[in-house]
């Protein structure tokens, strides 16, 4: 391989994993979304019976 050529794998390996490891840590930071838009009320469709279409 020519010089230029493991020039640009290392950099295209550090933007992979560097991305990778940002990712982790910024999941490590904030988990969890905290302000979630308002939803609508439970409408309770998993108590109801499996609908069954005779085709």
């Amino acid at each position: 391989m020519t010089t230029p050529a493991i020039m640009l794998m290392v950099l295209s390996l550090l933007i992979v994993w560097g991305g990778l490891v940002v990712s982790i840590f910024v999941l490590r930071a904030r988990p969890e979304r905290a302000d979630y838009p308002a939803g609508g009320d439970d409408d309770h469709r998993e108590d109801d019976h499996v609908v069954e279409h005779d085709t």
